[in-house]
C-alpha cells in the first residue's frame, strides 16, 4: 500500500462529515495532531441537522447499518460508540408496501423473515429466501476485505483468489437475474434489488456484486440512533475533541500553500493559515479538485447517481400503516429506473422511502407532533431538469408528491403539515454537489474499486481524499471505511490499535438486531 512519505505529525482534515470524523479519530489514535476545518457551524456534513419550528430534522441519511464500523473509529481513541450514542434495533427494518395493496415486513432475523415470506408468498419463496440469505452472507465475505475495505494502488490488486470466489458466486452477473434465481415473486425481488439505486444503477444493469448493499439492509441489521442520525456525527465529534482534535467551525478552506510537491498549509476564508504535514480533503470532489487546482485524469467524464427530492414534514398526526422506514413501491419498475438513469424524466409512478423517526424518539417533534421524511428519487441535473428549472418545478412536484401520498393511504397528509422543508436538486447544487446529486459518483464498473477516483492525488504527495466520491463509495458504512482508509494512507495502517486488530482478523459478519433498546455493537 502506498502511503504519504515524509513527516505526517500534523494533519488537517477538511470536512467534519462522517468520513472526516472517522479519519480524524483514526489519526488521533495513531498519535497525530489533528485539526478539523468545517465550513458549517457543527459536525455532520450530509448528516446534518435543521430545526423547523420545534422539529429536529436530519438532513441526510436516515438508515444506519453496520454500526461496528463507527465503533471502530471510537475504539481508535479508546472510546466506544455505546458511550456516545444509544442505538435502537429496528423491528421490522422496513415495511414494504406495494401498488396491489399488499405489504411485507422486512426482518433482519432469518427465522422471522422466513416466516414473513412464507405468509406473503408461500413456501417456495420462503425456501428461496433462505438460499438468498446464505448467498448474501457469502457474497459479503468474498467482497468486504478484498474489494471494499482496501486501498487500491493498481487494478492488478483485483487478481486474487477472492476474485475467483466472487465470480463463482455470480457476482459479475446482473443483479435482478441473480435475485430471480432465488425468488419468484416480483414484489420480493424488488425488496432485495432496489438497493442498486444507492449505487446509482438500475437492478437490470447493476452487477450482482452490489447485492452486498442488500446484505447490509436485510441481513446485518438496521438501527436508529436516539436523537436522530445526527447523533452519530455529533458523538464522533465529541470523542475526537476529547482525544485532542482542534475543530475550526464556520471555517471554509479557500486555498492551499504548496511547495516541492507537498501542501504546506491550508488557508481559510478568515485569512488564517494552518500549517500541515499531511492533508485530508473530504469535501465534494469538485471542491477538492478546485482547491488542488487540478482535475482528475480519466479517459471519460465521471457519471453521477440519480438525485432525490426530499420533503421534511412536521405533522400533527401520523398513520398506523407506517413503520419507522416504509418503502412505498409504485406499480412501475423497469420504466422507473429508465426514467431516473436514462431518459432524465421524473418518475411517472414513483417508489418512495418514508421515514418516521418519531416512531422511536418523540423528542424530535413538539408534543403531539410527528416527523416524516419522504424521499423521491429523481434524475440528476446532468440528464434531467436543470437546477434552475427546479426553482419553479419544486413546489409543483411537492404538491404532486403529497397527492400521491394521500392516494397511497396517507389521507389528510396535506392538512396535517405544520412545518416543512423541501429539498430539490437546486439545493443540492447550491451545496456543491456535482450534477445536483447528494449520492455522488455512481458505481458503474468503470467507477468502482481501483477504477473509482483514488484517494491519493497524483502530483501532490501528502494529500489524501475521503468521502463518498472516492474509495470505496456511497453510503454510511462505506464513508466510514473511507475515512479509515484515508488515515491508513498517512499512518501506514499500523498506528492505532483498531487498525492493527483489523488487519489481523477476518471480516466480521455483523449479527442482526435481536431486540430493541440500547445496543453496543463493539
Amino acid at each position: 500500500m502506498r502511503t504519504v512519505p515524509g513527516p505526517t505529525d500534523r494533519v488537517v482534515v477538511v470536512g467534519a462529515g462522517l468520513s472526516g470524523l472517522a479519519c480524524a479519530l483514526h489519526l488521533l489514535g495513531a498519535g497525530r495532531r489533528v485539526t478539523v476545518v468545517e465550513r458549517d457551524a457543527g459536525p455532520g456534513g450530509r448528516a446534518g441537522r435543521v430545526e423547523l419550528g420545534g422539529y429536529e430534522v436530519d438532513t441526510g441519511p436516515t438508515v444506519l447499518t453496520m454500526p461496528h464500523l463507527a465503533d471502530e473509529a471510537f475504539a481508535a481513541v479508546g472510546d466506544s460508540l455505546a458511550r456516545h450514542v444509544e442505538l435502537v434495533a429496528l423491528h421490522p427494518a422496513y415495511r414494504a408496501c406495494f401498488a396491489d395493496g399488499t405489504s411485507l415486513d422486512v426482518h433482519t432475523d432469518g427465522d422471522a423473515m422466513e416466516a414473513e415470506v412464507r405468509r406473503f408468498a408461500g413456501p417456495a419463496d420462503a425456501a428461496g429466501y433462505q438460499g438468498l440469505r446464505d448467498w448474501l452472507e457469502r457474497l459479503y465475505r468474498a467482497q468486504m476485505r478484498r474489494f471494499i475495505d482496501t486501498n487500491f494502488d493498481s487494478p492488478f490488486q483485483l487478481l486474487h483468489p477472492d476474485l475467483a470466489r466472487l465470480a463463482a458466486l455470480g457476482g459479475f452477473g446482473r443483479l435482478d437475474r441473480r435475485i430471480g434465481r432465488f425468488l419468484t415473486d416480483p414484489r420480493l425481488r424488488r425488496v432485495f434489488s432496489f438497493q442498486a439505486l444507492y449505487a446509482g444503477m438500475a437492478p437490470a444493469r447493476a452487477l450482482a456484486a452490489y447485492a452486498v448493499i442488500a446484505y447490509m439492509d436485510t441481513v446485518a441489521g438496521v438501527w436508529f440512533p436516539k436523537g436522530g442520525m445526527h447523533a452519530l456525527p455529533q458523538g464522533m465529534a465529541n470523542a475526537a475533541s476529547g482525544a485532542g482534535a482542534d475543530f475550526r467551525w464556520s471555517s471554509e478552506a479557500t486555498g492551499l500553500e504548496r511547495s516541492a510537491g507537498r501542501v504546506r498549509a491550508v488557508r481559510l476564508a478568515s485569512g488564517e493559515r494552518i500549517p500541515c504535514d499531511a492533508l485530508v480533503l473530504t469535501c465534494e470532489l469538485p471542491t477538492a479538485y478546485r482547491l488542488l487546482g487540478r482535475v482528475p485524469r480519466r479517459p471519460v467524464r465521471l457519471r453521477h447517481s440519480p438525485s432525490a427530492v426530499i420533503l421534511h414534514a412536521g405533522t400533527d398526526r401520523t398513520w398506523p400503516g407506517l413503520a419507522h422506514h416504509t418503502l412505498s413501491f409504485g406499480a412501475a419498475w423497469e420504466r422507473t429506473f429508465d426514467e431516473l438513469t436514462r431518459s432524465g424524466q421524473l418518475m411517472s409512478d414513483p417508489s418512495l422511502l418514508i421515514t418516521r423517526p418519531t416512531t422511536h424518539d418523540s423528542s424530535l417533534a413538539p408534543p403531539g407532533g410527528h416527523l416524516h421524511y419522504v424521499l423521491a428519487p429523481c434524475p440528476n441535473t446532468a440528464i434531467g431538469p436543470s437546477a434552475a428549472v427546479w426553482r419553479d418545478l419544486g413546489p409543483r412536484y411537492r404538491d404532486s408528491l403529497v397527492a400521491e401520498l394521500e392516494r397511497r393511504g396517507l389521507e389528510g397528509f396535506s392538512a396535517s403539515v405544520h412545518q416543512e422543508q423541501l429539498v430539490t436538486p437546486l439545493d443540492w447544487t447550491a451545496q456543491g454537489h456535482a450534477a445536483g446529486s447528494p449520492f455522488s459518483v455512481s458505481h458503474t464498473f468503470a467507477q468502482t474499486g481501483p477504477f473509482r477516483p483514488r484517494n491519493l492525488v497524483h502530483g501532490v504527495e501528502n494529500v489524501v481524499l475521503a468521502g463518498c466520491g472516492t474509495t470505496p463509495g456511497v453510503g454510511v458504512p462505506t464513508v466510514l471505511i473511507s475515512g479509515r482508509l484515508a488515515a491508513d494512507r498517512i499512518t501506514a495502517g499500523t498506528g492505532s490499535p483498531s487498525s492493527r486488530n483489523r488487519q489481523q482478523s477476518a471480516a466480521p459478519i455483523p449479527s442482526a438486531p435481536t431486540g430493541t433498546g440500547a445496543h453496543d455493537p463493539s
